[in-house]
């Protein structure tokens, strides 16, 4: 169903989560206001306001989005502006998903053209398909097209979003050569100028790349040329960490329903925890047994939501370090089932000697473990 204004569908309901572009309008539109630098062909903002709008402004009231090098965003918003893709690799859960809706956001105001990469991902559904009751009614024609994100994004002058590109089969990958270096979509069933569709200015597309995934469908060298490669790495510092798990958490409960802040005690134990089972070491420089599974700082923000919701919603708290326990078995066993063995000795060993309650609390919940 369309909106009043023909473009976007109207919402029904609260989304779950809606756009960047949705969720932080009113500090766009501040940016916008106060934007008097020059923008590059087809840009929502300037450069320096896109750069404050991921990064945080606090005389404009713009919160920071994205924790982590500034000049990583320097350099991707540069990239952008150029003829050639972005593309953003690193662990899972290290927000290159976010950056790269944040920056659509700012130099678009519209992170909706996503491609969702996977094994099962078609060409069509990158470039475009067709209405086949309207393709067998009157052939081939531009009613009857029916563009995916790629062929919009050129045809309107936006920045497109391809999630996971290396999870697709190479041949598919390659489609985006010819977009990417000659700027164009050829469309063979069609006839005349709409048979060549020209990207607009302001095109340009963001991919990312989850390193684990690696040597599952590599790149072609001629695709990698047209885009410049970017590492978003884990967050070093804990107390960056911490502030970040405390307030996505927090914001995640409220959106829930949960009528209580999370405690920063569990918290610390949490981003603890998780720091030392992803590095394997201990924060007194210790070396211990490091987990396969994914201990990012998204996937400490889920299982926060997680003791939030069990503590609240099953006892009317804001949880504890016992809820850790059952919502780490989950996060742990993911990859290997070694690792709920490694979390298990985590428990044992580790926990047991540091001070605090809910480090004492973690130690005797371990047989909540299961196995």
């Amino acid at each position: 169903m369309s909106g009043p204004d023909g473009g976007r569908p109207a919402q029904t309901g609260q989304a779950q989560r809606p756009p960047a572009e949705v969720r932080f309008a009113d500090e766009l539109a501040r940016l916008r206001a106060d934007d008097t630098g020059d923008r590059p062909p087809g840009w929502a903002l300037s450069l320096r306001a896109a750069r404050r709008f991921v990064l945080g402004d606090e005389s404009l009231g713009i919160r920071r989005k994205f924790v982590g090098d500034p000049s990583l965003v320097d350099r991707a918003l540069v990239t952008l502006a150029t003829s050639r893709g972005l593309m953003l690799v690193g662990e899972p859960g290290t927000a290159k998903s976010l950056l790269s809706e944040l920056l659509a956001a700012a130099v678009s105001g519209d992170s909706t053209l996503t491609i969702q990469g996977g094994a099962a991902t078609t060409e069509d559904q990158i470039k475009y398909s067709w209405n086949y009751a309207l393709l067998v009614a009157e052939g081939p024609s531009t009613r009857s097209l029916v563009p995916a994100p790629l062929l919009r994004g050129m045809s309107e002058g936006r920045v497109v979003r391809f999630e996971e590109i290396t999870r697709c089969p190479l041949e598919v990958q390659d489609c985006l050569l010819s977009p990417l270096s000659d700027r164009v979509i050829a469309i063979p069933e069609l006839t005349g100028g709409e048979s060549m569709r020209f990207a607009r200015d302001g095109f340009n597309v963001i991919a990312t790349a989850n390193t684990r995934d690696r040597g599952v469908n590599e790149m072609s060298s001629a695709l990698k040329r047209r885009f410049n490669f970017e590492t978003v790495f884990p967050i070093e510092d804990f107390d960056t960490e911490l502030s970040l798990v405390t307030a996505e958490a927090t914001a995640l409960l409220q959106r829930s329903g949960v009528g209580v802040e999370p405690r920063r005690d569990v918290l610390e134990v949490l981003v603890t925890t998780f720091r030392e089972l992803r590095t394997g070491q201990t924060a007194r420089g210790d070396t211990m047994e490091r987990l396969s599974s994914v201990m990012s700082t998204a996937e400490a923000v889920s299982v926060a939501h997680a003791i939030g919701l069990r503590g609240w919603f099953l006892r009317g708290e804001p949880g504890t370090a016992a809820d850790l326990v059952s919502c780490l078995a989950g996060t742990a066993a993911k990859d290997s089932p070694e690792d709920l063995a490694k979390l298990r000795r985590y428990l044992e060993q580790q926990a047991r000697t540091r001070q605090g309650e809910q480090w004492q609390a973690l130690h005797h919940s371990r047989h909540l473990l299961p196995g």
